[in-house]
């Protein structure tokens, strides 16, 4: 079987660029391509890109899966830095977690600021944000919830798609 890039795009349900992407990050093998110098993919191809699609859904980075395409590709390996390198991973979606509930917290405080019947010139929601965002502005921040736990929307939305 052989594929161009947007039949193994549409098998994998991955952009064409994200696959150009991938192989130039070393995590796809480079495909053959045909006289006419388009890319031709096999099997494997798919195989390996299924395998790092779902490494990204369990949010590990590029470099993550690229040890643990290391590692698959070396069976005969040990498996003991493949356990160390998930149990760092579930260390930093532990600190993900804490961040999201940190946020949970603000964004319940924020609410608990909202009287509905108001006006929204008199919004308490609006206030803090604008008082948070005076303090952010000017390094004085008291809330310490500066920083948006990056990815998470992202994330979300990824893993809408794949349900």
């Amino acid at each position: 079987m052989t594929l161009k890039i947007g039949q193994l795009a549409a098998a994998t349900g991955t952009q064409a660029e994200a696959i150009r992407y991938y192989e130039r990050q070393g995590l796809l093998p480079v495909p053959a391509r045909t006289q006419s110098n388009y890319r031709v993919y096999d099997g494997s191809h798919i195989e390996r890109l299924a395998f790092i699609r779902h490494c990204r859904c369990l949010d590990m980075t590029l470099g993550e899966i690229r040890t643990l395409l290391q590692y698959k590709d070396a069976p005969g390996g040990s498996c003991e830095q493949v356990a160390v390198l998930l149990a760092e991973h579930i260390g930093h979606v532990m600190g993900r977690i804490a961040e999201l509930k940190a946020l949970e917290r603000e964004l319940r405080r924020l609410r608990r600021q909202c009287a509905a019947s108001d006006v929204a010139a008199n919004c308490g929601i609006l206030s803090s944000l604008e008082q948070a965002a005076r303090e952010h502005h000017h390094g004085t921040s008291t809330h310490g919830h500066d920083k948006h736990v990056q990815g998470t929307h992202r994330q979300l939305a990824v893993a809408a798609k794949t349900r």
